[in-house]
């Protein structure tokens, strides 16, 4: 099977916060997902998004089976996380996606 995968990268000294916040949010929408030890992930039907806190940034990886699913979950994981950061004003810069 083909997958396509993007990476983005946010900047924060609060990275495990929103990673936890992001998986527990998705949770709550009785989706599969866990955080553990500053990493985590969430399976959506359309693909997976996985989280890594590091001291300054969180790194989202997204893969999917298509290119438009990937865009989606980039779509998705990047409105939640800038509306849980809005007072931080965080911001996702995304890689431009590759098929692996």
């Amino acid at each position: 099977m083909t997958e396509f995968t993007s990476v983005g990268r946010s900047a924060t000294d609060r990275a495990s916060r929103y990673g936890s916040q992001l998986v527990k949010h998705f949770t709550h929408k009785d989706l599969e997902g866990s955080w553990e030890d500053s990493r985590g992930f969430v399976r959506f039907s359309a693909g997976l998004a996985e989280f890594e806190a590091l001291e300054d940034v969180l790194v989202m990886r997204v893969v999917a089976s298509s290119e438009e699913d990937t865009a989606r979950l980039r779509d998705v994981v990047e409105r939640h996380l800038v509306r849980f950061g809005t007072r931080d004003e965080l911001t996702v810069t995304w890689d431009s996606g590759s098929e692996n």
